[in-house]
């Protein structure tokens, strides 16, 4: 009897084929190489995370770093503002002071010019100020008189200067004065002081259709020797009743003499006789005189403003309009009415455009004896 032998596992398993054995080695490796794939992407996936981690934290801190800036920038941004504004304050407070200080030494510089310059430049500069000066109120005024006044007094002030380099303007403005005295310029004042005369005697002015009589009643003086010329003879008579008689005689004369002479100068004054040039004056009512009266004082008046503001034209029309009005309806034998009419013809052969001449000749002299100094 043959004794049996335990079989080993190995023995006793089914014998595998080559194919199944090569399979389950395949299918171990795989199993292996996921294993290991996934401990790899466990690792890799860890490591991202903390990287992530670590990214985040750094973006975290990175953004508080930049908020930092931020408001540290913002709060630089105002302090720059504020010394913005500071440094704007003082510069205009600076431009303000540099214009004081250029002011006064421009003022400086001239006070130190002024005190430079010679006696004789400084005669020179207020001699033509004063013409120029001058110059001007005689274009304003139209009268020469400023730019006589000012040459006159140039020339007495050079004279008693004595001074040789200076006789060239002395005898130039003496050349203008004479040349400007010989212009005839129109006097506007005087005209307008003759103007107001006699628009205030227009009140005055007899009207033809109102006017009293031109001829006034004479009365013949009584003589007073007569009587005593025949008291003085019958004196020389034989008695006293001739005496009486003669006295009485005069005296009886005397008295129809006057009576005779008042009557008939009443009788001379309720008749008029007047030559009138123009019959429709004669018409004029009486509140028609009032106007009369006010146009023609009116058209005075317009031809005064038209002297003023140097509009001789206008003027001229002005008072040849008044004239006219007064020859056609004013009495021409009244004394106001002559001086009126005189007046008005006065101001018309006055009141002409003339051109006051310049002082060239001084002027000239002036600045050659600045060039030359």
């Amino acid at each position: 009897m043959t004794s049996e032998t335990p079989s080993t596992p190995a023995e006793a398993a089914p014998p595998v084929p080559p194919r199944a054995a090569r399979f389950l080695l395949s299918t171990q490796g795989v199993t292996i190489a996921v294993a290991v794939l996934a401990v790899a992407g466990l690792g890799l996936a860890w490591r991202a995370v903390s990287r992530l981690d670590s990214v985040e934290q750094a973006l975290v801190l990175r953004q508080q770093d930049q908020a930092n800036r931020a408001t540290e920038a913002h709060l630089l941004a105002k302090e720059a503002q504020e010394g913005t504004r500071e440094a704007l304050a003082k510069l205009a407070l600076l431009e303000a002071r540099l214009s004081e200080v250029s002011i006064q030494r421009s003022q400086l510089d001239e006070l130190i010019q002024s005190l430079s310059r010679s006696r004789d430049e400084n005669i020179l500069l207020d001699i033509d100020a004063a013409i120029r000066v001058a110059m001007q109120q005689a274009s304003l005024t139209g009268s020469a008189e400023p730019l006589v006044s000012t040459l006159r007094q140039s020339e007495e002030r050079l004279a008693r200067y004595n001074q040789p380099r200076l006789d060239g303007v002395r005898r130039a403005a003496v050349r203008d004065l004479d040349r400007i005295r010989a212009a005839g310029t129109t006097d506007v004042a005087s005209l307008a002081i003759k103007l107001d005369e006699a628009a205030r005697m227009v009140d005055e002015l007899p009207l033809l259709s109102v006017a009293p009589s031109s001829r006034e009643a004479r009365h013949p003086a009584v003589s007073l020797a007569a009587p005593t010329a025949a008291a003085a003879s019958a004196a020389r008579g034989t008695g006293p009743l001739s005496d009486m008689a003669a006295l009485w005689s005069a005296s009886w004369r005397q008295a129809w003499s006057q009576l005779w002479q008042g009557v008939w100068a009443e009788a001379r004054s309720l008749v008029r006789v007047t030559r009138v040039d123009a019959p429709q004056a004669m018409f004029v009512a009486p509140e028609q005189a009032y106007f009369i009266k006010e146009n023609l004082k009116l058209r005075l008046l317009n031809a005064r403003l038209g002297l003023l503001s140097r509009q001789f034209e206008v003027a001229q029309a002005d008072l040849g309009v008044a004239l006219k009005t007064i020859d056609q309806y004013v009495d021409k034998s009244s004394r106001r009415t002559q001086i009126a009419t005189e007046l008005l013809r006065q101001v018309v052969a006055q009141a002409k455009q003339v051109v006051v001449p310049r002082p060239d000749n001084v002027l000239a002299a002036l600045t050659a004896a600045n060039v030359g100094r």
